[in-house]
């Protein structure tokens, strides 16, 4: 059987794993269960993880499990995948430099290294330390041909052929400096936005409400600005978004809408609040934790032309009818395999770097 049919079974297998794990989790019935192994190392990962980082809730790291659980299908896997010849790959160390901003972020480069049949040297983010090697200690049991296709590395990088780092505008500076003479690809901050026309369904905007909270706000394609038209009443937004106002009990949440909140009022910037999100009118795209930017607009094809110039910063559209690829309210954190950050296609940067 060649490496790519052994990858591809393991990752079915690791599909079905993540779905039981999270019915489990969601029917309350894991008690039962607590003598699988599996079941059990998951199951306690899951609740340390919070103490590792705050930010790391049981339900957001149930969500993300739950995502790739429905993402990791043999028919997924498979049309994904049908558009590359993966017997072209010449195999290759991959150095994987992980960002940590939400739950299992970085597994989308992994799976592209090891379905092409290369190896990961990979550096964790110190904010998610446990999640991805839980994942491949699974895949390894499942599949010895995993053994040595995984190594994580707390130390400068060794050897290694490519590279794939993520992180901010400032660390992408440092990492163009020390592999730019590697094949890579380098990833920077990225926002996503939501642009509303007025015509939207109290559901449409409660379902935005997912985009906007959904890992509290940390992801890049978390929308964190939304564009409205001139005449677009507000409390039509916030009535929606309600359902979302228990995030203001999560004590991180709290302390970064306290301090935003106090930040802006001392400025005398002018703000929206409804208890748990303010609003603040703000033409760039990176909002702070519990902060949401607004830009107005009144002419639609000003807005496409606008965000087409500032395509290199944007992750998402969230819209209903507006613009090519948009993606629909509620969805953005369901990415689809072959939804590639920052639009650069990982598996062909993999098969065409020798």
């Amino acid at each position: 059987m060649t490496h790519s049919n052994l990858s591809i079974e393991a990752f079915v297998k690791l599909g079905k794993f993540l779905s039981k794990f999270c019915d489990l989790i969601e029917t309350n019935t894991i008690s039962d269960h607590l003598n699988d192994k599996w079941i059990a190392l998951f199951k306690t990962e899951i609740e340390r993880a919070k103490h590792y980082n705050g930010w790391f809730t049981e339900e957001n790291c149930i969500h993300a499990f739950k995502e790739w659980s429905i993402a990791l299908t043999k028919e997924n896997l498979d049309t994904w995948l049908e558009q590359y010849d993966l017997n072209a790959n010449r195999e290759k160390v991959v150095a994987l430099i992980m960002a940590g901003n939400i739950p299992l972020v970085g597994f989308h480069d992994l799976l592209c290294v090891l379905i092409t049949g290369n190896m990961a040297l990979v550096k964790l983010s110190s904010n998610d330390q446990k999640l991805i090697p839980l994942i491949i200690e699974y895949l390894i049991e499942i599949e010895p041909y995993f053994i040595d296709r995984v190594t994580f590395t707390k130390e400068k990088l060794g050897h290694y052929d490519a590279v794939i780092a993520t992180g901010s505008n400032n660390t992408a500076r440092y990492f163009e400096y020390y592999f730019g003479k590697k094949p890579n690809i380098i990833r920077k901050n990225r926002n996503s936005v939501a642009v509303l026309k007025g015509d939207e369904t109290t559901e449409d905007l409660t379902a935005l409400g997912e985009d906007i909270f959904r890992y509290f706000g940390l992801g890049c394609r978390s929308v964190s600005k939304i564009y409205i038209p001139k005449s677009y009443n507000i409390d039509t937004f916030f009535k929606a978004i309600f359902p979302y106002n228990d995030i203001v009990n999560h004590n991180k949440y709290a302390n970064n809408y306290d301090y935003n909140k106090a930040v802006y009022l001392m400025s005398e910037f002018k703000i929206l609040d409804n208890g748990f999100l303010i609003l603040k009118e703000e033409e760039s795209f990176g909002s702070p934790i519990a902060s949401l930017f607004y830009e107005y607009y009144e002419d639609t094809d000003a807005l496409k032309t606008k965000l087409k110039k500032e395509e290199d910063k944007i992750q998402c559209i969230v819209a209903s009818g507006f613009i090519e690829n948009e993606v629909l309210f509620g969805e953005t954190q369901k990415p689809s395999l072959n939804d590639y950050a920052d639009g650069v296609d990982t598996i062909e940067f993999l098969l065409r770097t020798s």
